[in-house]
Formats: structure tokens, C-alpha cells, sequence
């Protein structure tokens, strides 16, 4: 079967046409060797039929990522690991609030301010250079879901109520920039359109081009827990309920897989892994 002919079904169930590139350049996203990626893009396409899941190309995919390097597959599955930091949304909020923090920011998260008309419940703060950034974020745990017109519209709404009373108060030390819409999924047409007219900063998993969350978090490092390959549901959840967020945060709580129980050989194969994964150099 020809590849341009290959239909293939999103988890939203829109169907699209495979693209091999597209699969080619997630694997390369990881740093594996093209020799690696050319092997497993071989073994793939074998099993490819008409209608196959994306979902079902990528868990092939991450199986023989794994079998290679067990950090290169924790890097490809950063866009399902953000979904795994749900069900709730607070775990994603501490996840841009650490990522803001390794961009120079200072951060607080669930921070209640006083609007024009009422107060408002502001998911994370962050302060630089004098200026406060208010930021929203917008977590889907389902795949398939985007953020609609609807959400920037309220978000910005929100944001004029606080803006309207920050500049009625003479003690205010910094300025109130823009404010921020983050998603862990993409932006709809209409919401995009909406934002960027109204100046909300509007960050998504790939949006801005070169600058959207996976972008970032590649540049920097700065995957979230439940990236790893070597912990279990049970481990990620107990570290996320510590506030441990990024993996690069275990190297210096470590303690906390001894608390989990974790022997001393396999403490060392994951705190491994997320040393070559961040890239830290011991």
C-alpha cells in the first residue's frame, strides 16, 4: 500500500492522510540517531493498514524507542505525558509555573486578586523586570480536545476586571503585562483569531511556530515526571503530590524514592535516565 494513500484516524476521529515525514520528524525530535529512526520507521510502516489510530503508530513506535534508549522514548512521549498530569488541572499550573521559573521568573500559583467587580482565582503569577504577568492555564486530559474561542474570551474578560483595579492602586510596584492563555492541546481557529486581536499571549503545545510548550520544554530540559519510562502510575502520583513536577527536580530530591520504597539499583537506573533525558552531567 502506498503511504500517500494511507488514511490514518486521530484521536479526535478526523481522518488524515499518513504522513511519514511527520513520523520521521517526532523520532528525530528525540536525538536518536537516524540509523535508529530509519529502522524503526521500516518496522512501522510493515504494520501500517488503512484506518490504523494514530495512537496505535505511536505506542509501536515508543515499543521500539524504548527497546533503544529508555530516555529517548520518555522524550517522545512528552505530549501524552502532559496529559497524564491530570485529571485535574493543578499539576499542569505547577508544570508552566516551573517552566517560567527556569526562564528567570518568579511564581505563584492559585493566587486570589481583586478585580474591578469581583476577585479573581489566578491560576500562576509570574514577576520580571518590574512587570507581572497574569496567566491562565486551560488543561484537556483527553486527546481530541482543543481550546474554542470561548476560553479566551473569558480569560480575557477576567484579566480587564484586574487590570481596570491594578492601576487604580498607587502601591503597585510593577506593571501588569500582558495576559498569558496556556493549553497543553492546540488553539481553534476562532481562538486564536480572538486572542491575538484582544493581546492575550497565547502559548499551546505548539503554538507560537519554534516557541509553543514542546519547543520549550526540549530547549530547556525541562520534561515533566511523567515522562519516565522506569517509574510506575502509582510513584508519579506520589511524587506529584509532593510538588515534585519536573524530573530534573528528583536529582535533588532523590529521598523520595526512598520513601517510595525504591532499591538502590533501580533508584540508579531512573535518576539515570533523567540525567542523560535533561541532559545533566555528573
Amino acid at each position: 500500500m502506498e503511504n500517500k494513500s494511507l488514511d490514518i484516524t486521530k484521536s479526535s476521529g478526523e481522518k488524515v492522510k499518513f504522513s511519514l515525514d511527520k513520523l520521521r520528524g517526532s523520532l528525530s525530535r528525540t536525538g536518536a540517531e537516524k540509523q535508529t529512526v530509519d529502522q524503526i520507521i521500516d518496522k512501522v510502516r510493515d504494520e501500517l493498514y488503512q484506518g490504523i489510530s494514530t495512537k496505535e503508530i505511536y505506542n509501536r513506535a515508543f515499543a521500539l524507542l524504548k527497546k533503544k534508549k529508555s530516555y529517548l522514548a520518555s522524550k517522545y512521549k512528552l505530549k501524552k505525558a502532559i496529559y497524564e498530569l491530570g485529571p485535574t488541572g493543578f499539576p499542569f499550573e505547577r508544570f508552566v509555573s516551573a517552566i517560567l521559573k527556569y526562564s528567570g521568573y518568579k511564581t505563584q500559583t492559585n493566587t486570589t486578586l481583586q478585580g474591578k467587580c469581583v476577585t479573581h482565582e489566578i491560576d500562576v503569577i509570574a514577576h520580571k523586570n518590574y512587570e507581572t504577568t497574569l496567566i491562565e492555564c486551560k488543561f484537556h486530559s483527553e486527546e481530541g480536545l482543543n481550546c474554542n474561542v470561548k476560553i479566551p474570551l473569558y480569560i480575557n474578560s477576567r484579566y480587564n476586571d484586574v487590570k481596570a483595579h491594578w492601576h487604580t492602586n498607587s502601591k503597585k510596584e510593577t506593571s501588569l503585562g500582558k495576559g498569558w492563555l496556556v493549553t497543553n492541546t492546540r488553539f481553534t481557529e476562532d481562538a486564536l483569531q480572538y486572542g491575538n486581536c484582544c493581546g492575550l499571549y497565547l502559548l499551546s503545545w505548539d503554538y507560537p511556530l519554534n516557541n509553543g510548550i514542546k519547543d520549550r520544554v526540549d530547549r530547556l530540559g525541562l520534561y515533566p515526571i511523567t515522562v519516565s519510562t522506569l517509574l510506575t502510575n502509582r510513584e508519579k502520583q506520589f511524587l506529584l503530590s509532593r510538588d515534585v513536577v519536573l524530573c530534573r527536580q528528583l536529582i535533588g530530591d532523590a529521598f523520595y524514592l526512598d520513601h517510595l520504597g525504591v532499591s538502590d539499583a533501580r533508584k540508579e537506573k531512573i535518576l539515570g535516565e533523567i540525567k542523560a533525558l535533561c541532559n545533566i552531567q555528573t
